[in-house]
């Protein structure tokens, strides 16, 4: 095989394997990786077989000698065909990449890996080859999803909140007003996580447009006025909650739950999964274990979402 560089030029043949792909989402489309393209060196990679035909993809971004796949999305690493690719074929693919990676002058591989909800079938021959070429985890996310195929393992206080919150005069729906909910999500960070959105309002605005129906918008509201909202992307058979906030009235009113139970109950025909996201900081060493215990009451179990170091 041979491993070459991304070039714009090539987004059609991207696009259409990322298509595909048994372990890509839309996240891995060119117009969605490409929104932030200032932000971020771009360095994937594409692995070609004999007949000049990909063999898999690589989203990728450079940081010195670095390269990570990829720092601007939530998961990365190999995206690989459903056919004709076994752990064998992964091997040799990253022992070229190696060759490949040494040559451009890096030095370490920072890898995140797709994880297992997300394969269309089982994809994880990169885990092994990371281990086989000495890769060490550096950060594990848990992360709460709801297996939608089975009975809800809600526990008692949440089927309580969910059904005061249900006969409250509340308002649940889809919506497409971003604007309404973007400065309570963004008072909520600033104020609990000391932090701010990965997208601004206009970067949201710009993905919803490009992807209308992978990327949903829900909230709840009390008198007209927008108290929480959750942000879904629909990634295959995984709903994953992006974006979660509730203002001081919905955490009174313990409206999240229900409003999480509305998505479950009215959009996810299809969907396998629910993933509500991580209850982790510092890269998995801290565990804020109220908000992981919340989302467990809720059913959601723990899939982690881990990130492995490579010396090249």
């Amino acid at each position: 095989m041979t491993i070459e560089l991304y070039t714009p030029a090539m987004q059609p043949e991207w696009d259409e394997f990322a298509a595909t792909a048994r372990n890509a989402t839309f996240l891995h489309r060119r117009d969605y990786m490409d929104y932030h393209a200032d932000r971020f060196t771009d360095h994937s990679l594409i692995a070609r077989g004999d007949d000049g035909r990909i063999l898999a993809l690589l989203p990728a971004n450079a940081e010195g000698d670095t390269l990570v796949s990829h720092r601007g999305l939530t998961y990365g690493g190999w995206l690989t065909p459903a056919r004709r690719f076994t752990a064998a074929t992964m091997l040799g693919l990253f022992a070229d990449m190696r060759s490949f990676l040494r040559a451009a002058g890096f030095a370490t591989l920072v890898y995140r890996p797709v994880p297992h909800i997300y394969h269309s079938v089982p994809a994880e021959d990169d885990i092994y080859a990371l281990w086989r070429n000495g890769a060490v985890a550096d950060a594990v996310g848990a992360s709460s999803t709801i297996d939608l195929r089975r009975p809800r393992l809600l526990d008692h206080g949440s089927k309580n909140a969910i059904n005061r919150a249900m006969r409250s005069g509340a308002v649940f729906g889809r919506s497409h007003d971003f604007k309404a909910f973007w400065g309570v999500l963004e008072e909520v960070l600033a104020r609990h996580h000391n932090a701010r959105p990965v997208h601004s309002l206009d970067e949201m605005l710009l993905l919803h447009d490009r992807f209308p129906d992978e990327i949903r918008f829900y909230t709840a509201s009390v008198e007209g006025r927008v108290e929480a909202g959750v942000v879904v992307y629909r990634c295959g058979t995984v709903a994953h909650a992006q974006y979660t906030a509730a203002g001081p009235t919905a955490r009174r009113m313990r409206l999240l739950p229900a409003l999480y139970a509305y998505i479950m109950d009215n959009d996810c025909d299809g969907m396998e999964w629910f993933d509500i996201g991580t209850s982790c900081e510092q890269g998995g060493h801290y565990l804020n274990e109220g908000l992981d215990a919340q989302k467990a009451g809720l059913g959601g179990r723990c899939t982690v979402y881990t990130s492995y170091r490579m010396q090249l």
